[in-house]
């Protein structure tokens, strides 16, 4: 089918499985991720820099200091552990689903039931911007792509 001209190009690339951390993490959504793959300058507090936690070697940096099997490589995801979910991963849940909308263990579960392909799918749907196509972070909802004047005037990461 093709591609409505009116409709803004797909510009997400950076959804990929090697972006979903094991604890459910979506980094292609996160602020320090996007900050990173844009070049946005760092600015202390405000706008920090990652490459997410799978490219930067690191099993999970939430919970892999506290979990024997992610510091051991016995699980690739959380969901696949007897223990899922654990009161950290409930934790940093809760703090994300009261203050950004998203849910880790949701996402774990989606991945669990309908594969890293369809998850993936869902998430680029989701946090896809309706004016350029670029990614609309789970922190402060702006593009990274389009609305770089309104990162810049940010006083908090997360606004």
């Amino acid at each position: 089918m093709a591609r409505d001209a009116r409709q803004p190009k797909d510009k997400s690339p950076d959804f990929s499985a090697v972006l979903v951390a094991p604890c459910g993490m979506d980094c292609a959504v996160c602020g320090a991720y996007l900050a990173y793959a844009r070049n946005i300058p760092q600015r202390r507090g405000v706008v920090s820099h990652c490459a997410g936690c799978r490219p930067r070697g690191k099993t999970c940096a939430y919970l892999k200091k506290n979990c024997t099997r992610l510091l051991h490589a016995e699980v690739e995801f959380c969901y696949e552990c007897p223990d899922f979910p654990c009161e950290r991963l409930t934790r940093i849940d809760r703090r994300y689903r009261t203050q950004f909308g998203e849910s880790f263990i949701e996402n774990l579960r989606d991945i669990q039931r309908e594969g890293m392909d369809a998850f993936l799918a869902a998430h680029r749907a989701k946090f896809r911007c309706a004016g350029c196509g670029g990614v609309r972070c789970v922190h402060n909802h702006l593009c990274y792509d389009c609305e770089q004047r309104k990162l810049a005037r940010l006083k908090h990461y997360h606004s």
